[in-house]
This record gives structure tokens, sequence and C-alpha cells, in this order.
């Protein structure tokens, strides 16, 4: 197993340990849990740029990368229901959309026709990290002026969200006319 998908595992195995910070009683434990989030997160980028510039990429690296991202965005956002932080309809349009996206890219596979990342599918991840750790970390440091920062960013990942989804599906709508009978 190669540098890039021991990083991916390595997400993964991060998402338990960051839930039971999140979650417990232990003392700062959701700024440790922001902590390790902040670096599951960074994996992610790294693990990626080994992978190219190593010529790393494999099967492996392109189904769990994306499923370990999945995996840690929806385990912080549920968690943050549970905590009373975040509506609950804002997390099921997000989970919804990540399904929807996946669901499009195995069809199009599926046909032979890859899918890859758009821009607007990049700026949904960084807007979805950005508003998770600064719910993680309270709002920090923009709680001392009074602006809630962390509500924002939250509602910005929804409208991110939606529009990198209808965007998806637009420019691959041929993958869901496509007569797989033919």
């Amino acid at each position: 197993m190669n540098t890039a998908n021991k990083l991916t595992i390595f997400r993964i195995f991060l998402v338990p340990v960051f839930m039971i910070f999140l979650l417990s009683d232990i003392n700062n434990g959701q700024y440790i849990a922001a902590a390790i989030f902040i670096i599951a997160s960074l994996t992610d980028t790294l693990d990626g740029h080994i992978a190219r510039s190593r010529n790393q990429i494999t099967n492996f690296g392109k189904f769990m990368d994306p499923l370990a991202d999945k995996i840690l965005v929806s385990a912080a956002l549920i968690s943050l229901i549970e905590l009373g932080k975040v509506p609950a309809w804002v997390v099921v349009v997000i989970i919804a959309r990540e399904f929807a996206i996946t669901g499009l890219r195995v069809l199009a596979a599926s046909a032979g026709i890859t899918i890859a990342a758009s821009k607007l599918g990049k700026i949904k991840t960084i807007t979805q990290l950005i508003a998770i750790i600064a719910l993680l970390l309270n709002n920090w440091p923009f709680k001392y002026v009074n602006f809630p920062f962390d509500k924002i960013m939250i509602y910005v990942s929804v409208f991110t969200t939606i529009i990198s989804g209808i965007d998806y599906i637009y420019k691959n709508r041929q993958v869901l006319y496509s007569d797989s009978n033919k």
C-alpha cells in the first residue's frame, strides 16, 4: 500500500477518534476534536498531492479517498446536529447531494465515463470544511466581535452544495438520459 492510500486509511481511522472527543465529556474535547478534524482534512490535500506527484494514483485511492471525505464530513455534520449547532435539514441537504452525485458518478462509470471533480465541487468542499471548523471552534475568534461567521459559513456551504450539485447534474445530464440497453 502506497503512502497516499495509507493517509486515506488514516483519515478514516481518525473519524471515530474525532467523534469520541467531540461527543464525550472529555475536558476540551470539542477543541481536540476540531484539531483532529483539521488534521484529517489536511490529509486529504496531502494524499492527493502525494498520489499525483509520485504517480501513485490507484483504483483503491480513487474509490477510498472520496469515500473517506464523505465519511469525515458526514460524521462531523451529524455530530453537530446532536450538539445542537446545525439544523438537521442543512445536513440532509448536504448528504443528499453527496448521495446524488456519487450515484451519478457510478452511473457514468458504468457507461465508461469519468466525472472529474469540478471547480464548484472543490469550492463546496472548502466551504463545508470551513463551516465545520468554525462550528467546532464555537465561532472562534469571531465570537469576540459578535460576528456569526460559523452560521454564515454553514449557509454558504449549503448554497455551494446545491449549486455544485446542480452543476454536476446539468453538465453530465447525458448520463441520465443515455439508454444502457442499446
